[in-house]
């Protein structure tokens, strides 16, 4: 390799650098007050702390209600089961009619692919109020259930998108020669289809997931029990008109985004291929 190439890589090296430092100072900002012993926001540069201290995550883990019930436990169950039943029944509903839009013509198909396309025009809060009702209307305010139902419904266009774009890429040679072994075409859809389409399966699952668990102003709206409440919520508490508990809030932030980090590393293998392909439109 010549100087000028070897110059050309280490500008660019340097670059990253600094743009891996902007990007983690934030980040490296929240973890120094969930450190720090004191509950104040520190107006200095540095972003790592002087002392190191864990009482913020003690005080997040152990919180009780006044009935001595554990707080903390009961709202990470909440948030679990709202974001893992999310993506069960929205990966079950859009996987059926992606493939569905994707391999059968039907009259009002390409209708349906534009209305689902619009409604990713509008954000949920806009719906805000006939959602309220219709909740009121089923008995379903306050309860997680009803929470599943609107995030299932919200988060279904862009999956429905998403899986039918990397079915449209899968070669229907495969399905033809399972039909030709005698094989039905719910068995080509669960022996044949569905395991070519994990990637696309992992990158829908966790666009479901961090939807559900990330989520704050609906579920604001539309749980009134705290001990129902989930974790972006339950967040809030640390926030008051006249206050804000800092160290408390930067500990529970980082509490709320390990499982999704988790997540992520740990489908990592798929999240390309599932994002690429996902983008070709047939």
């Amino acid at each position: 390799m010549n100087h000028p190439s070897r110059l050309k890589m280490a500008l660019i090296h340097a670059g990253l650098t600094l743009l891996c430092m902007a990007t983690l100072y934030p980040v490296l900002w929240v973890v120094k007050m969930a450190l720090s012993p004191t509950d104040g926001l520190a107006l200095t540069a540095n972003p790592f702390p002087e002392t190191v201290t864990f009482e913020h995550f003690r005080q997040v883990l152990s919180g009780t209600d006044a009935a001595g019930r554990w707080v903390f436990g009961r709202q990470l169950l909440a948030s679990i089961v709202v974001s893992g039943a999310t993506t069960m029944v929205g990966l079950t509903l859009a996987v059926s009619a992606a493939y569905a839009l994707s391999r059968f013509r039907f009259p009002g198909k390409d209708g349906g692919m534009q209305a689902l396309l619009i409604t990713q025009m509008f954000p949920a809060t806009l719906m805000m109020v006939p959602i309220y009702s219709i909740l009121q209307k089923l008995h379903l305010l306050d309860s997680l259930s009803g929470l599943v139902l609107v995030y299932a419904t919200t988060a279904l266009p862009f999956c429905i998108w998403n899986l039918k774009g990397y079915f449209d890429t899968l070669p229907r040679e495969l399905e033809e020669a399972a039909v030709m072994d005698g094989a039905s075409t719910f068995q080509v859809f669960i022996r044949v289809v569905l395991p070519l389409a994990r990637p696309a399966l992992a990158v829908t699952a966790l666009f479901s997931f961090m939807t559900a668990w990330n989520e704050f102003i609906l579920a604001a709206t539309l749980l009134n029990d705290p001990s129902r409440f989930t974790l972006p919520v339950a967040l809030q508490r640390y926030v008051g008109e006249h206050k804000v508990e800092w160290g408390k809030f930067a500990a529970g932030a980082l509490i709320v985004s390990a499982p999704v980090m988790a997540l992520f590393f740990a489908l990592q293998k798929h999240l390309v291929g599932g994002l690429t392909a996902g983008g070709v439109k047939g």
